[in-house]
């Protein structure tokens, strides 16, 4: 959910110094690749666009089309459409590992910055298309 909270401030509290540098790394990436301002998502995720999910259980809701949080361990980059969706770039990006629909990062100056934004711009292209319809994440999330 979508709160009010300072993205700036938020950013500004990541203590962990990569992270931190990280994360000014991805606020322009995504503001670029999606035009929208980033917002906080809850506590600790910043977002940028919106999309709206329905599952075949009849539960929706919105969620960010484009998002990272920076965490202790990693830099997470959110691809609600899974990763799988984009298995090539993916590999294309550099050390990374993966969750259904996370790919964590530990330090961006060891990745490749193209694929990454390029990974991020189809994610966000199929998520505000309106073609990741309903059913289309069934795959645990609901």
């Amino acid at each position: 959910m979508v709160t009010d909270a300072d993205v700036r401030a938020f950013l500004d509290r990541v203590e962990h110094p990569v992270r931190r540098r990280d994360a000014e790394t991805m606020l322009g990436l995504m503001t670029r690749v999606t035009g929208q301002p980033a917002k906080m998502w809850g506590p600790s995720i910043v977002g940028f666009g919106s999309y709206h999910y329905r599952y075949a259980s009849g539960r929706e809701g919105d969620a960010p089309a484009a998002a990272f949080a920076p965490r202790k361990a990693a830099t997470t980059i959110y691809l609600y459409d899974g990763i799988d969706a984009h298995a090539d770039l993916v590999e294309r990006v550099g050390p990374h590992t993966t969750g259904v629909g996370c790919l964590y990062l530990k330090d961006l100056a060891r990745v490749d910055l193209a694929a990454l934004e390029e990974l991020v711009a189809a994610s966000y292209r199929t998520l505000t298309a309106g073609t990741f319809g309903p059913g289309a994440d069934d795959q645990g999330r609901g």
